[in-house]
């Protein structure tokens, strides 16, 4: 006999720019159990931040999702994904220049897989960005968790420059277009 899961869990791998960006997104949303900044794609074990930051390991920095599907669905947090960063630049969002600033959606499963192509084509097909999208769909190789100073950096660090001038409009444009998705 097997006991149901009263708390289902999923995880999505989101690589959008700077993970305190993308962080500081998704941890505003219901549903979302956990965010954890991180590394992913790249060639070197257990990289580090001065590492990444090089451009020579292929890493990206990326988050990753912990979430309740009951509450949100992957297609929500992947239509949130798009809406709060531009995915038409290679390798650069914003100032933040060089491939660990790439966008890229790193599929746990077939469904995720399916629904991230699906997706990017309706966008493609809508024109939504006015431009190409160029973000990359990749099966999620292993995730390296990045040192503690990045975890809830946003959170901590909202009077330094980077985050007034970077994070604050992005959290801004979800609360307003968003607000229904909202903790509290």
């Amino acid at each position: 006999m097997s006991i149901p899961n009263n708390n289902p869990e999923e995880t999505a791998i989101f690589a959008g720019g700077c993970f305190w960006c993308t962080e500081a997104v998704f941890l505003e949303l219901k549903g979302v159990k956990q965010v954890i900044s991180g590394y992913i794609g790249g060639k070197t074990i257990n990289p580090t931040y001065k590492e990444i930051c090089t451009g020579e390991t292929g890493h990206a920095e990326a988050t990753k999702i912990v979430f309740d599907p009951g509450q949100i669905s992957f297609s929500q947090l992947l239509e949130i994904f798009f809406a709060t960063h531009d995915p038409t630049t290679i390798n650069r969002q914003g100032n933040d220049v060089g491939t660990q600033y790439r966008s890229e959606v790193f599929y746990l499963n077939d469904e995720q897989k399916k629904i991230t192509e699906e997706y990017i084509n309706l966008l493609a097909q809508e024109n939504t960005f006015g431009k190409k999208i160029v973000t990359k769909i990749s099966a999620a190789p292993e995730f390296y968790e990045a040192e503690d100073y990045h975890q809830n950096y946003y959170s901590r660090n909202q009077s330094q420059g980077y985050c007034s001038f970077v994070i604050t409009p992005k959290i801004d444009k979800l609360r307003q277009k968003y607000a229904s998705k909202l903790k509290s």
